[in-house]
């Protein structure tokens, strides 16, 4: 539980990734919101097969990390804590798709091993591009422009309280794990039974802090507007990155660049 609850707290640090100063987090949110979808539905859109064809695309989360100075360690951790989920995704592949589609250096490689590296690659690619987005916008700073792109308040509300409040849900959690932690002992007292009164009082403590935390945002004059200090305004910087990335995915979307380039290094050696 204490590895769960400090990898959850260090979620945070995005946000004060966010905080500093540099040329990408001085962006509009709305542009970097905007370029990351078209980034992740170029990259989604590739054919189950492609994996040399998807190489290009890591210019974008390359870049933007030397011009943010992100910890690249730290974006590291955090795509293998969500790695297991893409490898159970694709793990079966091999087996289900044995069909030969690839002759490398006298070995013959399976569709079903080229579709499983295409998934991974996939999954690198747009779960840094998001960490990335959360990372320079912070995650208040993505629902405001989802709000200001016409997405529901009602779904912006529910990211936004999910992410603000779920570092609340896990400080309690580990809580009621200390306390039944202290009280037991070699490990007895951990029944299903247990587990499930564990359960029930961290639901009723949820109720009542959902609660108050609700009464205490109406005392304040809450009326369900996503609002930050900083005005929003698109300017030269703005459309000059969406329209420059969009054109670079777009390229590496319709152009296999490394085929061409390997057909180009291979009429210069002739």
């Amino acid at each position: 539980m204490a590895k769960i609850e400090s990898a959850f707290f260090d979620i945070s640090t995005l946000d004060r990734l966010a905080s500093r100063d540099n040329p990408l987090n001085r962006l509009d949110p709305r542009v970097k919101v905007v370029t990351t979808l078209l980034f992740i539905v170029a990259v989604v859109s590739s054919g189950k097969y492609e994996v040399s064809a998807l190489l290009p695309f890591f210019l974008f989360p390359c870049a933007l990390i030397a011009v943010a100075d992100l910890p690249l360690d730290y974006l590291l951790k955090k795509l293998l804590i969500a790695a297991p989920f893409a490898l159970l995704v694709g793990v079966f592949n091999p087996f289900f798709d044995p069909a030969p589609q690839l002759q490398l250096n006298g070995f013959t490689v399976s569709g079903g091993w080229l579709s499983f590296t295409s998934i991974m690659l996939r999954f690198t690619l747009t779960v840094s591009a998001a960490l990335i987005l959360v990372a320079t916008t912070s995650f208040t700073g993505v629902c405001l422009a989802l709000e200001r792109l016409g997405a529901p308040r009602v779904f912006v509300l529910q990211l936004l309280f999910l992410y603000r409040y779920l570092f609340v849900l896990i400080d309690e959690g580990a809580r009621l794990n200390r306390a039944l932690t202290l009280r037991s002992f070699n490990g007895r007292g951990r029944s299903l039974k247990v587990l499930g009164s564990l359960l029930g009082q961290l639901l009723l403590r949820t109720l009542d802090r959902a609660q108050r935390i609700h009464m205490a945002m109406l005392c304040r004059g809450f009326d369900g507007e996503v609002r930050m200090s900083r005005q929003l305004h698109i300017g030269g910087r703005e459309v000059l990155f969406a329209a420059g990335w969009a054109c670079a995915f777009l390229l590496f979307r319709t152009c296999h660049l490394p085929q061409s380039l390997g057909l180009l290094i291979e009429r210069l050696m002739e």
